[in-house]
C-alpha cells in the first residue's frame, strides 16, 4: 500500500516539476525525458542483473512495444504542454475520463457485455464531456488525447505482457533516436533550453529519467503486493492531486459549468467503482459458497 500511494502521488505532482524545466518546450522535455529515462531504466536493470525477459522478445511483442513507445510519447507530449500551459485541470480530466475509455474499450474489442451501473457511468461521463465542450466552447481536446492515448497504450502494453520497468526499457530505446535527433536539430537551430540557461537546467531535465522511473518501480513494487481492486482504487490519487494543484496552486479559473462537467465525471467514477467492489464481493462470496468438483476415480475413468 505504502508503494502503491507513494507511486500515485508522484505522478500526481508532476504538474509542479514540468513548469520547473521552462523555457524549455514540451517537446524538447519530451525528447530528454525519452533519452534519460532510458539511461535510468538500464542502470536500475543492470543492478538487479535482470535481462532474462530479453530472450522472451519476439517480432509481435517488439511491434505492440513499438506502437505503445509512440503513443506514450504523445501521451507525455501532450500533458507536459498542458501542464506549462495553465491547463493542468483540463490534463487531469483526461486521467478522470480513463477507466471509462477502458470500458469502451472492452466492448469495442473483448465483446464484455456491460453491466446496468457500467452503462450507467458511461452515460454520466459522456455527458460530462458534453457539458465540458459547451463550456470550453470546444471539445476538451486535450482530456480526450490523454485518455485515448493512455487507455490505447495501456491496451497494446496488456497484449505485449511485458513488466513496467523492462516494457519502458524497450519503449525508450525505441523512441531514443528520434529523442536524440529532435534534441540534435533543437541545438542547432538555437532552440534548445538544454546548456543555455545554467546548470541547474540541464540538471533537472537530466532528473526526467529518475522522475519518470522511481514512481514506475514503485508502482511494479505494488503491484505484486496489493489486489487490483486496491490499485484501482489508488489510481485516482495522481489525477485528484494534478486537478488541486490547478485549482489550488496555480489559480487556473473553474467556473459553475466547468465545476458541473467534473461533478458529473466524479460521479460516474463513484458508480463505476461501488458496482466494481459490489461485483467482486459478490463473486467472491458465489465461489465460496460453490463446492469443490469431486476428483474422478481413475480406475472408473475410460481409458480414452
Amino acid at each position: 500500500m505504502v508503494f502503491g500511494v507513494a507511486a500515485y502521488v508522484l505522478w500526481g505532482l508532476f504538474p509542479l516539476y514540468w513548469p520547473l524545466l521552462k523555457p524549455a518546450n514540451a517537446v524538447e522535455i519530451v525528447s530528454h525525458r525519452i533519452m534519460w529515462s532510458l539511461v535510468a531504466i538500464v542502470v536500475i536493470l543492470a543492478f538487479g542483473r535482470n535481462w532474462s525477459w530479453i530472450r522472451t522478445l519476439d517480432r509481435r511483442k517488439l511491434w505492440m512495444l513499438a506502437l505503445a513507445s509512440v503513443l506514450i510519447s504523445v501521451n507525455w507530449c501532450v500533458y507536459i504542454y498542458a501542464v506549462n500551459t495553465g491547463k493542468t485541470i483540463e490534463g487531469s480530466l483526461g486521467y478522470f475520463i480513463n477507466p471509462l475509455i477502458s470500458i469502451l474499450f472492452g466492448v469495442l474489442i473483448f465483446r464484455e457485455r456491460l453491466r446496468r451501473w457500467q452503462w450507467a457511468a458511461v452515460g454520466l461521463g459522456t455527458a460530462a464531456v458534453a457539458v465540458l465542450s459547451v463550456d470550453y466552447g470546444r471539445l476538451p481536446y486535450i482530456a480526450l488525447v490523454l485518455a485515448c492515448s493512455f487507455g490505447v497504450y495501456g491496451l497494446l502494453k496488456k497484449f505485449a505482457s511485458m513488466p513496467s520497468a523492462e516494457g519502458l526499457a524497450v519503449e525508450t530505446t525505441v523512441m531514443f533516436v528520434p529523442a536524440a535527433a529532435v534534441s540534435i536539430v533543437m541545438q542547432a537551430n538555437g532552440t534548445a533550453a538544454f546548456g543555455h540557461h545554467g546548470a541547474g537546467n540541464m540538471a533537472l531535465l537530466a532528473a526526467a529519467g529518475v522522475v519518470t522511473a522511481v514512481p514506475l518501480l514503485l508502482f511494479n513494487a505494488s503491484a505484486v503486493r496489493v489486489p487490483m481492486s486496491t490499485l484501482g482504487l489508488l489510481q485516482y490519487l495522481a489525477p485528484i492531486l494534478q486537478f488541486l494543484i490547478g485549482l489550488l496552486v496555480q489559480h487556473e479559473e473553474m467556473p459553475a459549468s466547468r465545476w458541473a462537467g467534473f461533478l458529473l465525471v466524479w460521479a460516474a467514477l463513484i458508480v463505476l467503482t461501488v458496482d466494481g467492489l459490489l461485483t467482486g464481493r459478490r463473486t467472491r462470496r458465489l465461489a465460496r459458497q460453490t463446492p469443490a468438483p469431486a476428483l474422478a476415480d481413475p480406475i472408473a475413468e475410460p481409458a480414452t
